[in-house]
């Protein structure tokens, strides 16, 4: 399972079933302080269809710390890609189980390249984004998942007239709000403190993530 992963094998993998993308960043990700894996060379796995899940890093197994990963007994059948092999991750004294995996041989592959549906993955290795302490593109950290290249994110400054009302009150009202559009969801409109009634916001105990915006 310890393949090499060949230079451009997976320049670009595209179709209905999985998108491949080379990433230019230099990603790492860190687990009980030590550095699991440190690549500038990973490649960005995006199921798609039926099968859509959020994108994931995959590290060529050089850049990839070996030693602290020891295959378990998990295996998983891919119906496109094949076997799934999975291991645990011990560091610092913890461990974490099913926390990486790698591919065996793609299903209905004759040419070491993989089929139209299956592209040869061996050479490898994917993390489990949540078993991880911290995730880094370049220096900065990334949280949530892996930022997608086929999701756009824009924040314009607009001069239209936003107004906020609730239970007949005027909670915001602005002309310099900024918006933002986002891929596949609706337009949020950000507005300035001094355009909101502070006295009528308490705060939440909701917080949430984006790997967008932080």
């Amino acid at each position: 399972m310890a393949s090499q992963a060949p230079e451009n094998r997976l320049t670009h993998f595209l179709n209905a079933v999985v998108h491949i993308v080379p990433s230019p960043r230099r990603v790492r990700c860190i687990f009980a302080g030590e550095t699991v894996a440190d690549s500038t060379r990973v490649i960005l796995v995006r199921a798609v269809g039926k099968r859509r899940a959020l994108p994931l890093y995959y590290f060529p197994v050089e850049d990839v710390r070996m030693h602290l990963l020891n295959l378990g007994p998990k295996v998983e059948q891919d119906e496109h890609i094949g076997e799934i092999y999975y291991y645990d991750l011990a560091a610092g004294g913890r461990e974490a189980k099913d926390a990486a995996w790698m591919y065996g041989e793609p299903r209905n592959s004759a040419d070491g390249f993989g089929s139209h549906d299956a592209p040869d993955l061996r050479g490898y290795v994917a993390f489990a984004w949540n078993k991880l302490d911290a995730w880094f593109e370049e220096d900065e950290e990334v949280f949530v998942h892996a930022r997608d290249p086929y999701k756009r994110v824009d924040c314009l400054p607009s001069s239209r007239h936003v107004k906020i009302v609730l239970g007949g009150e005027v909670v915001a009202e602005t002309t310099r709000s900024v918006l933002l559009f986002e891929t596949g969801l609706i337009t949020r409109y950000y507005i300035p403190k001094l355009d909101v009634r502070q006295d009528m916001l308490r705060p939440s105990d909701k917080v949430t993530r984006c790997p967008y915006k932080g």
